[in-house]
């Protein structure tokens, strides 16, 4: 069988590391994006690049998406990008982006219409993870498309969860983790400004609890962007209010109270509110009045 060639439509924090991943695993890798800054550091570690998502699509045997939400996957496979029909009968597309159960299922028959495979791959780990090829993947899809898919798979991933042969699982388990991801950097926002307002140091907050019980690894990664002043996003608060509005909408039709979920939510559109959807989603904690924060050194 000749070797496949990869594509990855979307280089942010997370698909440049799966992109740089594959090309480090030796594997013929293309990478797309609307801006040309991610476009230039691939093509600097020797990888293909287009702006063109139907260009990449059809070189591809396999195609990351790795864009940030449904709309944007909606308008790369099947509005602007055009990249559904442009790619080889029997390709496979890879879902690694946060949407709802549903969106993955009708995704499924929707390319299987014109001959194409799809994973429901959503991943979890940072940028570090990523660049590392140590991403977790919670998949689910047909034998076939977890076939066509392994090789990719053991390059960007430390580890591969499968959790069904039909798309949706793979979403329905990614809403969890994120349910818990997004409740947890809001109440460890809540808990740094607490500390804050008594007079605590965020030294010394951020060194008894990363070596407590009460730590978190949301906590460890988040609370750093505190100490450092520097809210440079790499997954931003309006991440976490898609992400948590995917969580209250699919509790909703599950007929599930979330209030934790809900609250962390609003906390999140509460900074969004004031201006701060772009930066690091730890800026959650410039909502809380009467703290002063650790400022960024010049």
């Amino acid at each position: 069988m000749p070797q496949q060639t990869y594509a990855v439509i979307g280089l942010g924090a997370i698909g440049l590391g799966m992109a740089q991943s594959l090309l480090r695993a030796g594997l013929k890798t293309v990478g797309c994006n609307r801006g040309p800054k991610p476009l230039r550091v691939f093509a600097e570690n020797g990888g293909q690049t287009t702006h063109d998502p139907a260009e990449a699509a059809a070189a591809a045997d396999v195609l990351f998406l790795a864009v940030v939400n449904e709309a944007q996957v909606e308008d790369v496979l099947f509005g602007q990008g055009k990249a559904a029909r442009a790619m080889k009968a029997g390709s496979l597309v890879v879902g690694c982006v946060t949407v709802r159960p549903a969106f993955a299922r009708d995704l499924e028959q929707r390319l299987a219409g014109l001959g194409l495979l799809y994973l429901d791959a959503p991943v979890s780990g940072g940028p570090a993870q990523s660049r590392a090829g140590k991403l977790s993947v919670m998949a689910s899809g047909s034998p076939e498309a977890f076939a066509r898919a392994e090789t990719g798979l053991k390059a960007v991933a430390a580890v591969v969860h499968r959790l069904g042969d039909e798309a949706g699982k793979g979403s329905a388990m990614k809403v969890v983790n994120q349910l818990l991801a997004g409740a947890h950097i809001a109440v460890a926002a809540e808990a740094m400004a607490l500390g804050l307002r008594m007079g605590l140091a965020a030294e010394d907050i951020y060194t008894v609890i990363t070596s407590a019980a009460a730590n978190s690894w949301m906590f460890e990664t988040r609370m750093k962007h505190v100490l450092s002043g520097d809210y440079t996003p790499l997954s931003a608060v309006d991440i976490f209010v898609k992400d948590l509005g995917i969580v209250t909408e699919t509790t909703r039709e599950q007929a599930l109270p979330a209030p934790l979920a809900a609250a962390a939510l609003q906390q999140f559109v509460a900074a969004r509110a004031r201006g701060l959807g772009r930066e690091a989603d730890a800026a959650v904690i410039k909502i809380f009045p009467g703290i002063t924060l650790p400022q960024k050194e010049e």
